[in-house]
């Protein structure tokens, strides 16, 4: 791989990625306020890479975790304003007997083919709801660093809201099979699935730090784990 983790912060790049303009007034208009601190650590990767074994090997060392999937599904809790604007836009088939949502049903209609608008307007609605609770959550604590799991880091353009980025990787063939194996999907919405995110090249290419997810036992990523944590320590106290 052409990137590898520095052993060091003085190894470290300063080099960071110009924002946008309408970047920077969204972060102005944001309803939340961000503050710079703690360091955040954006963990991001394609859909079903590995990235939740990863964050739950760093929390094993007491480092708070943010995951915006968590996240998604507090936003569209039963009865909350949101899950009535995505019934309104998808139909009342998406909310179950019990008042929650049928995310079976709503991903099956978000990667119909038929209709690619369905899954911008699911995205446009979804957003701005979970990044400001991810603000906020990240706002809440208190130590020298914090990993953010943000699967769609790059396809939102995210990259703004954090001051690293570890990607963690996978060889696309484990990456269909793990897929279509946890979802119980056939491999047409599998494949629908994969390539509606940004392409691997690219998310290794902005990757500061990075894990290959692979069929080998998660322990023995570890060490790997450790070597980073100790890292973002150093990166933390240097930005204080």
């Amino acid at each position: 791989m052409p990137y590898k983790t520095p052993s060091n912060a003085n190894e470290l790049s300063t080099s960071k990625q110009s924002l946008t303009k309408d970047q920077i007034k969204a972060c102005d208009n944001s309803s939340v306020s961000y503050k710079k601190t703690p360091y955040r650590v954006g963990l991001t990767g394609g859909i079903a890479c590995g990235k939740s074994g990863i964050a739950s090997l760093f929390a094993k060392l007491n480092v708070p975790i943010v995951d915006t999937d968590v996240i998604a599904r507090e936003v569209v809790m039963p009865g909350s304003a949101l899950l009535g604007k995505l019934s309104e836009r998808f139909g009342q088939n998406i909310i179950k007997d019990d008042g929650s949502l049928d995310r079976r049903l709503l991903r099956q209609i978000a990667f119909d083919k038929s209709h690619p608008e369905n899954l911008n307007d699911l995205n446009a609605l979804m957003a701005p709801a979970i990044e400001d609770e991810t603000v906020r959550q990240v706002q809440e604590k208190t130590s020298p660093y914090v990993i953010i799991c943000i699967p769609l880091l790059f396809e939102h353009h995210l990259e703004y809201m954090v001051d690293r980025i570890l990607v963690v990787d996978v060889e696309p063939k484990l990456q269909l099979e793990r897929l279509m194996s946890r979802d119980s999907i056939n491999r047409e919405l599998a494949l629908s699935m994969i390539a509606s995110q940004v392409d691997r090249e690219t998310r290794l290419k902005k990757a500061h730090d990075l894990i290959e997810s692979d069929s080998s036992p998660l322990d023995k990523k570890g060490d790997l784990v450790l070597k980073l944590h100790n890292l973002y320590q150093q990166l933390a106290n240097s930005k204080i």
